[in-house]
């Protein structure tokens, strides 16, 4: 899919956003992961922020912990969840809740985030993300589910848009209209995952940038950036699947261009949790984007220059 020529959305780049109340720093940060954990303590490699998955240290102690609080004392967090299923009809696990809670209590990051999905069912869990009916009951569930969780992370949160290859018929709402009254009524931010829109633009035969402009951009906090996998549907179409085990694909950092010329510059995150590359590998990418945003900090000065 080739995206068309958009005018970009008139975007209040001081608008009420997360970015600009004490969150990330605007730089890309790359996914702690314990295969570099050593390398890190060692080199201290001039990158934006870390990120953890929450799930990945509700422990008490141990060496994840270890190395994460001496990681912690030089660099930014985020915190990523992926196991709070707001989107399920059941309520929120509080034990889990709580859980997630202590450990944002304990560190402190900047931002913590969350995924607009479910996986839980009748008190099992599901290792997917998975989509949800666009449907004003969905939307009324979600935002109350939200509320519960800034209420015992007594912060704001974000939530991601998801990478879906099927839809339900009985969605009343699209995607991103359900995303924008979700945020204006539940007060959350916006974690834009750029490859997640382009992802289910392409499976879904909708144009991504189209997508984009569609989205409350005034109240992105953070953005993702992942390599996804291509393969074909049983009726030959292309489906994209959101892999995050391999670099940035071409028309991701295209749409990223055009993310951060509707946003200014918000910390950026590379994604990367399987076929784990060199750290090396991670910081290039994590460069490539910072080098996309000094093009964005240019041009955004030259517009202005022009105009004065």
């Amino acid at each position: 899919m080739t995206t068309s020529v958009h005018t970009p959305p008139a975007v209040t780049r001081d608008a009420p956003g997360y970015s600009m109340m004490g969150g990330l720093p605007p730089r890309a940060g790359i996914g702690l992961k314990p295969e570099h954990f050593g390398q890190i303590l060692q080199e201290r490699p001039d990158v934006g922020f870390f990120e953890i998955h929450a799930e990945n240290y509700l422990v008490a102690g141990g060496p994840f912990h270890q190395a994460l609080s001496a990681i912690r004392q030089s660099y930014p967090l985020s915190i990523h969840g992926v196991g709070m299923s707001i989107g399920a009809e059941a309520p929120l696990d509080r034990s889990h809740l709580q859980r997630v809670a202590a450990l944002v209590e304990r560190y402190q990051p900047q931002m913590f985030s969350e995924h607009l999905a479910w996986s839980t069912h009748n008190g099992f869990f599901l290792n997917d993300l998975l989509p949800l009916p666009y449907t004003e009951t969905t939307l009324t569930r979600v935002c109350a589910h939200i509320d519960q969780v800034q209420n015992a992370l007594r912060r704001p949160i974000l939530l991601e848009n998801p990478a879906t290859y099927v839809e339900f018929a009985d969605s009343t709402l699209s995607e991103t209209a359900f995303i924008s009254e979700m945020v204006k009524r539940s007060g959350c931010g916006l974690l834009l995952d750029v490859n997640n829109l382009y992802v289910s633009g392409v499976n879904h035969h909708r144009d991504p940038l189209t997508m984009l402009y569609e989205l409350p951009l005034h109240r992105v906090g953070e953005i993702h950036l992942a390599g996804h996998a291509e393969n074909q549907d049983a009726a030959g179409d292309r489906l994209l699947i959101d892999s995050h085990d391999g670099r940035v694909a071409a028309p991701v950092w295209q749409l990223y261009r055009a993310a951060l010329a509707a946003t200014g510059n918000v910390a950026t995150l590379i994604e990367w949790d399987s076929n784990l590359p060199p750290l090396a590998v991670l910081l290039d990418e994590a460069r490539q984007a910072e080098a996309l945003m000094t093009e964005e900090v240019k041009d955004a000065t030259r517009t202005v220059s022009g105009a004065a």
